[in-house]
C-alpha cells in the first residue's frame, strides 16, 4: 500500500498549484474580455466567476482522470487514486472538484479535516472515495 503524502508536501504541491492557477485564469480572463468585454455589471462579474470556476474545473477533473496528476501534483509526486487503487472515474473527480470548491468557501474546513481524519484524508476526499498517495521517483 502507498502512503499518504505529508501534510508538508501537500502544502507545497498546493502553493505551485496556485501559481500555475494564476497563469490558467490570467489567459482565461484575457479571452473572456476578448469574447465579452470587461464585467461592469454584477450579473456579468458573477458570469465572469462561473466560467473561472468552470475553467479551474475543467483543468482539475481532466488531470485527475487522465493521469490523477496536475502538474503541481506531478512535482510533488502526489496522485489522486481511488479507493483501490485506480484511476477515479469522471464522476468521482467532478464531485471531489465541487465538495473542494465548497471546503475552499467554507474557510479551509474540509481540508484541515485531513488533521483529525484517522486515514489522513481530505473531506472530499472521503466522501468521494479518493485518496492522494505519494508516487514512486522515477531516475
Amino acid at each position: 500500500m502507498r502512503s499518504s503524502p505529508s501534510i508538508t508536501r501537500c502544502l507545497a504541491s498546493f502553493l505551485y498549484e496556485g501559481i500555475l492557477l494564476f497563469a490558467i485564469l490570467f489567459v482565461a480572463g484575457i479571452v473572456y474580455r476578448a469574447l465579452f468585454g470587461d464585467p461592469q455589471t454584477d450579473t456579468q462579474r458573477h458570469l465572469f466567476f462561473i466560467y473561472s470556476w468552470l475553467i479551474v474545473g475543467v483543468y482539475f477533473v481532466y488531470c485527475w482522470v487522465k493521469s490523477g496528476q496536475t502538474l503541481a501534483m506531478k512535482t510533488w509526486r502526489i496522485q489522486l487514486v481511488n479507493r483501490y487503487g485506480s484511476k477515479v472515474d469522471w464522476v468521482q473527480a467532478i464531485n471531489r472538484y465541487i465538495l473542494a470548491s465548497f471546503s475552499l468557501m467554507f474557510f479551509g474546513l474540509g481540508f484541515v479535516w485531513r488533521l483529525f481524519d484517522r486515514e489522513a484524508l481530505f473531506l472530499h476526499d472521503r466522501l468521494t472515495g479518493c485518496q492522494l498517495v505519494v508516487t514512486q521517483k522515477h531516475h
